[in-house]
């Protein structure tokens, strides 16, 4: 099983960058999947979440608004579409499923079941 991660990169604030994410090895039907992100000296955090089954996508209150979270079925992709990126948006981002719910995934990082490796977004002021 494997979550393969994409897209970081250097950009402006207010610029924008899209992350992907790709499951390989199995069928992550009735799994979520989504992104963390983990600046330098502080945890892990969550940052945006959908289900494959389908519903309304989870945010955290620091991205609403400026991050959307989308998945490509044909390509076991999850995308994460970043704009109005801001300093305090720098972290190493990480993409993650599993099949606790979406609304518990705010409050921990920790029971997900899968980890992709991290990909680094930095926004320069």
């Amino acid at each position: 099983v494997q979550l393969q991660a994409s897209g970081g990169g250097l950009v402006q604030a207010g610029g924008s960058l899209r992350l992907s994410c790709t499951a390989s090895g199995r069928t992550f039907s009735g799994y979520g999947m989504g992104w963390f992100r983990q600046a330098p000296g502080k945890e892990r955090e969550f940052v945006a979440a959908l289900r494959w089954s389908g519903g309304p996508p989870y945010y955290a209150d620091s991205v609403k608004g400026r991050f959307t979270i989308s998945r490509d079925d044909a390509k076991s992709t999850v995308y994460l579409q970043m704009d109005s990126l801001k300093p305090e948006d720098t972290a190493v981002y990480y993409c993650a499923a599993g099949n606790r719910p979406l609304s518990s995934w705010s409050r921990s990082s920790s029971g997900m079941d899968y980890w992709g490796k991290g990909t680094q977004v930095t926004v320069s002021s």
